[in-house]
């Protein structure tokens, strides 16, 4: 033997490098788009100027033309020069987009809050806003065509309008339709392209159809949600949003459950979604022995067929360009070709529409699409050289490499990490191909075929059962979440952290001590959780519920018992608030009036929990809430009772005292307001005052008949939400120490009123709104009273 060894096998099992001579420009362009849409024009133009000269020189250098450059300089010095390149392409068509949107005839109508005609094109499908303060709010995307001032004066200029709509007939627009809308123009918050806000209570006027592929997709995505109308609520408004993202029938606590887990991608169309429609092809085309090229055409003519299925907006067509890299791979027979794929389909898009770069969902979908090419497979052969078998291996390592590189963004959003998003993911892989595919053939023959239809929704609804138990149960677990710091600063945190746990945990001792750190962290934080951290705060009294533009206040009676002190204006949210807090028995449940933001949620009180008695006041206006408050009671068997002023209601540890109204009034304001039962509970030696809607009237009533501190109270639940219609001398003699605003994000109303907050902060009280802070919980400490913002502490009073 001549003593050189050759060892063929061995050198092919080796894993191929990736190729990343392109990656350098995606990060770049990407990048640099980022923050020209947060940080404006000139900025962004000073960078670009310097990043030209500094690219420039560097391929001088590499080409030789200013000396010979070194060997490593040869091997980093072009993914330098493509980062430039990114940053320079990215910064002119990024300025030039803002140089647009920022339009001084437009920005100046906007300042002024001016009332305007504008002709439109819709964008994407009208979303509605469930915190918006007004009932059946949308938010539509769209782009401006023509713009009409108050003097008459037409203003060209293909800026992006959102349009925040009131009426119902903006419900059924679909992308590409062209229309007239009248209303107020606004500021943007920025941090995208969007060139003014659109207020309108109309309307809109439409001009002809949209285009043939958006009417099918209508008909097809309406057939879909006809044969899910049977299905139960959780997994019949899932379905649709796994196969179209269509999520308008997904109740918000679902939609809850899967962020708390890491699902979130599932609520969407994302790459996945048509990575598994372009695979279920693509078997049947193997099956059938198809060369690649076949292979790839029906892949393609499948690809073309799903986008019209859900919609070619500008989100399925970035999920549709993630979904086609791995068609030009398998096209031309070079899987490595992946990657610098992706790549230039980063630069591409983002060239084309800087906004992307801000978008969660191309961030997430270009994340899932990158560890599936980067990781996933490296893990899959690591696993499979230490014995585990090759399915095992595959369905470990995919999920795990999707979720690693989705959390950073994840948790940017969220603000927090979940703990349980692997294992979730991992037991959700087997329903989501048949959930999707079973969908897909549901909507397809729905039009010609509606029992088919209906019969494969059914069998559909059982993966996507499976799913909402896994999502239900993986929120439920104590420590499956833990609280980051929020925002672009959290996911960058999370995203240099986990690039260094990549690139350290290649050597054998370090991947060790991280593997034995982890696990001492998870089982050292566990117990903390339990304890100490998380929600809902040990020894809490009373909690302000976030449940939009409605109240819902929770007393603390036991474990697992508290009095309900009215629902908010709909079941998903108190449902969801009560089940955070662990709420199973609800001994009492009071209404304090029956407008819909107070009862609108009452079912959500009774989903899944013994409710024994449901209080309400002596007025019955509206009528239409007192029926749907008889209905719900008389649905879960709760004795129904009336209550009068002087009234006790002891239960448990909570005692109630019933403060008002003293007297039926009548000709106020607001007749159904100053009719609010207004309470007074003791909870834990906490002296609590629930005065409902009650306004300046009934204040004043009540304020009469009191005796000498009989209002007196450590919290107030501000009224009406913090109307400006109070009484002075009401709040003087309540003089709270924490004062908790039950209000909506983005209302209408104009609540909470300033000059109310700041008197109430001149008296001496802690103002907190549920707006702004989420779920509110006031608690009893040893050196006062605590209030804990879902989570976070937000200060304490002596």
């Amino acid at each position: 033997m001549s003593g050189r060894a050759v060892a063929p096998a061995a050198t092919e099992a080796e894993p191929v490098p990736p190729d990343l001579r392109l990656a350098g420009l995606a990060v770049g362009t990407w990048l640099t788009a980022l923050a020209g849409l947060h940080l404006g024009i000139r900025p962004l133009v000073v960078v670009a100027g310097a990043a030209a000269v500094v690219t420039a020189a560097g391929a001088l250098h590499l080409l030789g033309c200013c000396g010979r450059p070194r060997a490593v300089s040869r091997r980093y010095g072009w993914i330098v020069v493509a980062v430039g390149l990114g940053v320079v392409c990215a910064g002119a068509a990024t300025a030039a987009r803002l140089a647009v949107r920022d339009a001084p005839p437009i920005r100046a109508l906007a300042e002024q809050r001016a009332p305007v005609s504008a002709d439109l094109v819709v964008r994407d499908d009208p979303r509605p806003i469930r915190s918006a303060g007004r009932p059946g709010m949308l938010l539509v995307s769209t782009e401006l065509v023509r713009l009409t001032d108050p003097g008459g004066r037409r203003i060209r200029a293909p800026v992006r309008v959102l349009v925040l709509a009131t009426d119902p007939a903006w419900r059924g627009l679909l992308p590409g339709q062209r229309l007239t809308a009248e209303g107020r123009l606004g500021v943007p918050r920025g941090g995208d392209l969007t060139g003014a806000v659109l207020s309108t209570n109309g309307p809109p006027t439409r001009h002809g159809a949209p285009s043939w592929a958006q009417r099918a997709a209508g008909t097809l995505r309406a057939g879909l949600q006809r044969a899910c109308a049977p299905l139960p609520d959780d997994p019949g408004g899932l379905l649709p949003g796994l196969v179209v993202g269509d999520t308008s029938r997904l109740p918000p606590a679902v939609e809850e459950d899967f962020q708390a887990t890491g699902m979130t991608h599932l609520n969407a169309v994302s790459g996945s979604n048509v990575a598994i429609v372009v695979g279920a092809v693509l078997l049947l085309a193997r099956w059938t022995r198809a060369g690649p090229w076949l292979a790839a055409g029906l892949c393609g003519v499948a690809l073309v067929g799903f986008v019209i299925l859900v919609r070619p907006s500008p989100s399925v067509v970035r999920a549709a360009t993630m979904g086609a890299i791995g068609l030009a791979a398998l096209a031309a027979g070079r899987p490595r070709a992946a990657l610098p794929a992706l790549a230039a389909a980063i630069t591409v898009l983002v060239l084309v529409d800087p906004e992307l770069a801000g978008d969660a969902g191309f961030a997430l979908s270009v994340l899932a699409t990158g560890g599936l090419l980067l990781l996933a497979p490296r893990w899959r052969d690591g696993l499979r050289r230490r014995g585990v078998p090759p399915g095992v291996a595959e369905a470990l390592a995919v999920p795990a490499a999707a979720q690693l590189a989705c959390g950073p963004v994840v948790a940017g959003i969220s603000g927090t990490v979940s703990l349980a998003a692997v294992p979730a993911n991992l037991l959700a892989v087997p329903a989501i191909a048949p959930a999707t595919i079973l969908g897909v053939v549901a909507a397809t023959v729905s039009p010609l075929w509606p029992a088919g239809a209906e019969f494969a929704a059914w069998l559909a609804s059982w993966p996507a059962w499976w799913l909402v138990v896994i999502a239900r149960h993986g929120s439920r677990l104590p420590g499956g979440t833990l609280p980051w710091p929020g925002g672009a600063s959290g996911a960058l945190l999370l995203a240099a952290l986990t690039v260094a746990l990549l690139v350290a945990v290649r050597r054998p001792l370090v991947r060790r001590l991280v593997a034995v750190i982890g696990v001492a962290g998870v089982l050292g934080a566990l117990p903390v959780r339990l304890v100490a951290a998380g929600w809902p705060p040990p020894g809490w009294v009373v909690v302000a519920c976030a449940v939009g533009q409605g109240d819902a206040l929770v007393l603390s009676v036991a474990p697992g018992r508290a009095v309900v002190v009215d629902a908010g204006p709909e079941p998903a949210a108190v449902d969801a608030c009560l089940r955070r807090l662990g709420v199973r028995e609800v001994p009492l449940l009071v209404v304090s009036h029956f407008h819909a933001d107070h009862v609108g949620g009452v079912a959500g009180v009774f989903r899944g929990r013994r409710v024994g008695a449901v209080l309400t006041p002596p007025s019955t206006d509206p009528e239409s809430g007192r029926e749907q408050v008889r209905a719900a009671a008389a649905g879960g068997r709760a004795a129904l009772l009336t209550t009068v002023a002087g009234a006790r209601h002891p239960v448990g540890a909570v005692d109630l005292l019933v403060l008002g109204p003293p007297y039926p009034l009548a000709g106020t304001r607001s007749d159904p307001n100053n009719n609010s039962l207004m309470l007074r509970a003791t909870v834990a030696g906490v002296r609590i005052l629930l005065p409902g809607d009650a306004e300046t009237e009934e204040q004043h009533a009540v304020l009469a008949r009191a005796g000498p501190g009989q209002l007196r109270a450590d919290v107030l639940k501000v009224a009406h939400h913090g109307s400006a219609y109070q009484d002075p001398g009401f709040l003087d003699a309540v003089r709270p120490a924490v004062a908790l605003v039950p209000v909506g994000a983005g209302n209408t109303y104009g609540h909470p009123n300033p000059g109310l907050l700041a008197r109430l902060g001149r008296g001496g009280a802690r103002v907190l709104r549920t707006d702004t802070d989420g779920d509110l919980a006031v608690l009893r400490t040893g050196s006062g009273l605590g209030v804990v913002r879902r989570g976070v502490p937000a200060g304490r009073r002596p």
